[in-house]
């Protein structure tokens, strides 16, 4: 490089700070990457897309030439600037140390620090054009970039590091939900509720959204048949529960439609009940949501009698039980879960754990209690006064209005930062 004059020299050196600022920036918008945006491009058969997705698909070869090519321009790079210090101060004893510290100086700002930093911010921008640049690169260089992985795959099996067991790209579904629970600025509220229910079906139990046996709203037999005629002219159910004495002894299930036409005619009497009914269907209260839901649709059935391991009923689940899971509160008049102005939550004490959870994207456990209500009871091992504040599980929260068997409605308090 003697002959070479300094101006060409420093326009040499240049130009290798450029390529090492295109390969470091490269790396990191590589990295940086959207893999679900990259294969939607993909999909709309986009070129640079395509280029950018094959050398994705092997990343040691990608990255196994960015380095090469990085390390051999940078290292040329020094070669240039030492060559530039001695022709310019000769063999002074600074020259070389100077040259040095300037260039360090130079290619952590122009060609790392800058480029970095502006591929992460966007590197959709520069890594699908850089793909046609490395596509090539990856081509000319192949036998020297297999060299080098080889001798990596051999060093890193002394270390019993096995790059092929290695997963690439897959989603837990805890982590699937932490995305969706994310992405509120492109997804409406309601839409990520549904996908969060989706996700939960197959962890969810008939007992986790079942209504609870003491709720159960049904025609006892044993009443006279005036309180009877009441009771099927006030229900706000379309179905009810027929039974004698107790939901343990019922007969079956009666739509009102079936009731309110008989009800005005003579001889209508307990019998005429019994013989409109279709017989009970019971389900065991372990039995998986998404499973009752295909034996809903199998059996051409809408609502069964959940019972536990000896029998006993439990609760009762119909069928908009089970799409509520999915979809939300199909009523919406009656709202669980209020959120105030000051950022805390007025809440009804009846509300599934499970519900709340998905609601306010909380962590409130779920193994225990099914309830709001049962979660506060067995947490203070009491029934608690109104005006009661607790910290339930990291969650502070005030006692709004309770009866002597139960809490009604509660005050979570904004969480601290």
């Amino acid at each position: 490089m003697n002959d070479i004059s300094i101006g060409t020299l420093v326009s040499l050196l240049a130009l290798m700070l450029i390529f090492s600022a295109f390969f470091s920036g490269s790396e990191t918008a590589l990295m940086a990457l959207n893999r679900y945006r990259l294969r939607h491009l993909v999909k709309l058969k986009k070129k640079s897309a395509i280029k950018t997705q094959n050398l994705l698909n092997r990343p040691d070869r990608l990255f196994g030439l960015i380095m090469f090519c990085n390390t051999f321009v940078n290292n040329f790079a020094a070669a240039i600037a030492t060559v530039i210090a001695l022709k310019m101060y000769g063999t002074k004893e600074f020259s070389i140390p100077v040259a040095i510290t300037a260039l360090t100086l130079i290619m952590l700002i122009f060609s790392e620090i800058t480029p970095k930093t502006l591929a992460t911010h966007r590197p959709e921008r520069l890594a699908l054009p850089a793909s046609w640049l490395l596509r090539p690169l990856q081509n000319l260089l192949y036998p020297i970039v297999c060299t080098i992985n080889l001798i990596v795959r051999l060093l890193l099996k002394l270390f019993r590091v096995d790059i092929k067991a290695t997963p690439h790209g897959s989603l837990s579904k805890d982590e699937l939900k932490i995305i969706i629970a994310e992405a509120e600025s492109v997804m409406p509220s309601r839409y990520q509720n549904m996908l969060l229910g989706i996700l939960d079906l197959e962890s969810a139990t008939v007992e986790d959204i079942m209504t609870p046996r003491h709720q159960i709203v049904g025609i006892d037999l044993e009443l006279p048949i005036e309180d009877i005629i009441k009771t099927i002219q006030n229900s706000p159910h379309t179905r009810l529960a027929v039974y004698k004495k107790s939901v343990d002894r019922t007969i079956g299930f009666v739509h009102l439609r079936k009731l309110l036409t008989k009800i005005t005619q003579e001889g209508f009497d307990k019998q005429s009940i019994i013989n409109c009914s279709d017989k009970p269907a019971f389900i065991p209260d372990s039995t998986p949501v998404h499973i009752q839901m295909q034996r809903f649709k199998q059996d051409r059935i809408r609502i069964g009698l959940v019972v536990d391991e000896y029998g006993d009923v439990q609760g009762l689940v119909t069928l908009d039980d089970l799409l509520q899971e999915i979809v939300g509160e199909l009523i919406t008049e009656d709202i669980t879960v209020k959120k105030q102005h000051d950022g805390s939550y007025l809440v009804d004490a009846n509300i599934t754990v499970r519900e709340l959870n998905r609601i306010t994207h909380w962590s409130l456990p779920t193994e225990g209690p099914k309830t709001l209500n049962g979660l506060i009871i067995e947490f203070m091992e009491t029934i608690p006064e109104t005006g009661t504040s607790i910290k339930l599980h990291d969650y502070p929260l005030e006692i709004i209005s309770c009866d002597k068997n139960s809490v009604k409605s509660v005050k979570f308090l904004p969480l601290k930062k």
